[in-house]
């Protein structure tokens, strides 16, 4: 049991079912916009692992959620262990309420909680605001920069069009479903590309592929190989099944398929030294994009043999 935390501020109770309404508005808060419906629910639903429910939320005296830190349990492939371990994500403070050192605070309780549930280490991909944070005061270890390439495509800027005159939208969305189904497969994930290439990553089998359904993500034929891809304000590419198919042909046949669809880019992060990211690199400018850390807890493995797609990042 993990009994409440009180201070002078604030009081940090451990997340649960009953707590996710707290954690929409706290996004509202943070982003400005509302969480699609059902998000948190789908999204922190980790019975699959066998471990729910692995973060804190921060609330002040009026009983306003003004701060969460917490994972999602994942499977790791590693070698011929499959190992549990959890993804950081979600990280908010309330605008209100920054720099307190909740977010700190809040970390090193949900390290213990992982601890004593027997996440074996914790991976995560920080942004600008808690990189230094995370590093200088929580003692997490960065493995690598994953690369970002940010592919133009030449269209007609429909998404930008109907983004700004919301009227629009039910019709562009028949649109897209209609642009869509004739590429669409049934299955709603692909194997990870980064474990055909020798390397360790996150265990795909159809309980995950079912949990990762929190996202709004499709898998598309493209001549012999599978996409499995994400389609907002960019094309965003998850992750490749190439099945032989000619990676030029592959990336013709997805740049048609957004320029059909209006959308301006496309989107794919990889770590390096992987096949896709040469593939990639060999045709398309990179940008160093999110730093991968970890945050271990007596694994005894080699992160460095850990490599990640844009698929397995828990905003993908």
């Amino acid at each position: 049991m993990h009994p409440v935390i009180e201070n002078k501020e604030y009081t940090i109770v451990r997340l649960n079912s009953e707590r996710l309404k707290d954690m929409e508005k706290l996004y509202m808060a943070v982003y400005g916009i509302s969480a699609p419906q059902n998000y948190f629910k789908k999204k922190y639903d980790t019975s699959y692992t066998g471990v729910e429910w692995l973060g804190y939320i921060a609330y002040n005296k009026d009983n306003i959620a003004i701060a969460y830190y917490g994972v999602m349990p994942y499977f790791m492939e590693y070698e011929d262990q499959i190992i549990l371990c959890a993804q950081s994500g979600d990280t908010m403070t309330h605008p209100g309420f920054r720099y307190k050192g909740m977010f700190v605070e809040l970390s090193k309780i949900t390290f213990e909680l992982c601890r004593e549930n027997s996440i074996r280490f914790i991976f995560g991909f920080p942004n600008q605001n808690s990189y230094h944070g995370a590093v200088t005061k929580l003692g997490w270890k960065m493995t690598e920069s994953m690369d970002c390439f940010e592919i133009p495509v030449s269209t007609i800027p429909v998404v930008s069009f109907v983004n700004r005159f919301k009227f629009f939208k039910p019709i562009y969305n028949r649109y897209c479903k209609t642009v869509i189904n004739k590429y669409r497969l049934p299955q709603t994930g692909i194997p990870n590309s980064v474990i055909g290439d020798g390397y360790a990553g996150v265990y795909r089998d159809e309980k995950y592929f079912r949990y990762k359904t929190y996202s709004d993500t499709m898998v598309i034929r493209v001549g012999k190989a599978n996409a499995w891809i994400k389609i907002k304000n960019e094309l965003i590419i998850g992750d490749l099944e190439l099945n032989g198919e000619n990676f030029d042909n592959i990336m013709n046949r997805i740049e048609k398929i957004a320029a059909k669809l209006g959308i301006k880019q496309i989107l794919f992060h990889s770590s390096p030294d992987t096949q896709l990211q040469w593939l990639f690199i060999a045709r398309y400018p990179a940008v160093p994009s999110f730093p991968v850390l970890f945050q271990d807890f007596g694994a005894g493995i080699s992160f460095e043999k850990i490599k990640f797609t844009f698929a397995d990042i828990d905003t993908f």
